[in-house]
């Protein structure tokens, strides 16, 4: 494991109620400036698939970009990784549902409300309208994924769905499968229609 995803792990147990020291001792031995605070691993696979694309090693600029595992627990990550604590400089991406969540949390760390972007409904929807349906459904046959889609498809709740609200359902309806696609989809974006709050996020680092 390399020296940033030990500290991503040591933040976790902190951030979980263990020992703090680890994390701490981690920080002053790194040269991590800031953290991208993320809901889960499939925007963090985004995330990181578009800092590939770009060119860009996160972990080598000082950035650690972690999954807090669900939005509801950025007011205990911020005070742990911003002025209460480490002194780090926060950011991120939320939904737009949980961006209260994130507006307290991160006032409550000394951190600008500002400072992290904004999804409509979430990432994998950005990214779904961004590419087209039709282009996401070609991505999951490219992917090997066809036949489970078709019957997903055909279950009576999916019935009178938007596609985009199927495939955003479909996503989440496997292990892994989120995270898969959270790489797959930014991977297929043209340049110049990466979603305004993930290319904010990226262009802010």
């Amino acid at each position: 494991m390399d020296d940033m995803g030990a500290f991503r792990d040591a933040v976790t147990a902190w951030a979980a109620g263990g020992p703090g020291d680890l994390a701490q001792e981690l920080a002053a031995g790194l040269p991590v400036r800031t953290v991208v605070l993320l809901e889960g691993l499939s925007d963090v696979a985004a995330v990181d698939a578009l800092a590939d694309r770009r060119g860009r090693n996160l972990a080598a600029e000082g950035i650690c970009v972690l999954s807090m595992g669900g939005a509801m627990n950025v007011r205990r990550y911020a005070r742990l990784l911003g002025a209460p604590g480490l002194g780090l400089r926060l950011t991120g991406l939320c939904d737009e549902a949980e961006h209260a969540y994130y507006t307290r949390g991160f006032e409550q760390a000394g951190a600008p409300k500002e400072g992290f972007f904004v999804c409509t409904a979430d990432l994998e929807d950005e990214l779904i309208r961004a590419l087209g349906v039709a282009r996401v459904a070609e991505l999951v046959q490219e992917e090997g994924e066809l036949r489970p889609l078709r019957t997903f498809l055909r279950q009576p709740a999916q019935q009178g769905r938007a596609p985009q609200q199927q495939f955003r359902r479909f996503f989440g309806t496997k292990k892994g499968r989120k995270i898969r696609y959270g790489r797959v989809l930014v991977e297929a974006l043209e340049p110049d229609r990466v979603p305004a709050p993930l290319d904010g996020l990226l262009a802010g680092l």
